[in-house]
């Protein structure tokens, strides 16, 4: 499948929003209440919030045949050169093309600077931890996080670039 790495743009933010909504719904069912899900995803994937995320990280978006099918967000790289990746996400259809492991190779490009990558990523995401450990990521703690009232148990990953 040949698809295109690049650099989140603001026409890409109606895309963006659509992978973030599908994603989370096939990857979450089950796993987060759908009014949840859907309160979350209106805040942080608002137009603002992105807006915001394209000016103050790197954002990174995967598309094919023009159309936007999965982003990467990664946090600015601190003084010690740590960056948390905020989210992956690829529209169901799209994974397991290598989409997913070329938005994460491109991000680390656009951070010449980092030493360690984090994630947390929900203990149900048997998707998500598979892809995150076949990538060299590895668990270094669990936690409970509340989310929006809700408690997911969760997993904190880091990779060592």
């Amino acid at each position: 499948m040949k698809f295109l790495i690049r650099k989140m743009k603001q026409d890409d933010i109606l895309e963006v929003q659509y992978v973030a909504e599908t994603s989370w719904h096939a990857t979450y069912e089950g796993i987060i209440p759908r009014k949840i899900q859907d309160n979350f995803l209106k805040h942080a994937y608002s137009e603002e919030m992105l807006q915001q995320r394209i000016e103050i990280s790197t954002i990174i978006v995967a598309e094919v045949g023009g159309k936007v099918v999965g982003f990467a967000n990664f946090s600015s790289v601190s003084n010690e050169g740590v960056a948390e990746l905020g989210a992956i996400y690829l529209l169901p259809e799209y994974q397991g093309n290598s989409i997913g492991t070329a938005l994460l190779k491109k991000g680390i490009t656009y951070l010449p600077e980092v030493k360690k990558i984090f994630i947390n990523v929900e203990k149900d995401n048997e998707i998500g931890k598979k892809f995150y450990k076949a990538k060299g990521f590895e668990m270094i703690s669990t936690f409970d996080e509340n989310f929006d009232g809700h408690i997911l148990k969760t997993i904190r990953m880091e990779l060592t670039v």
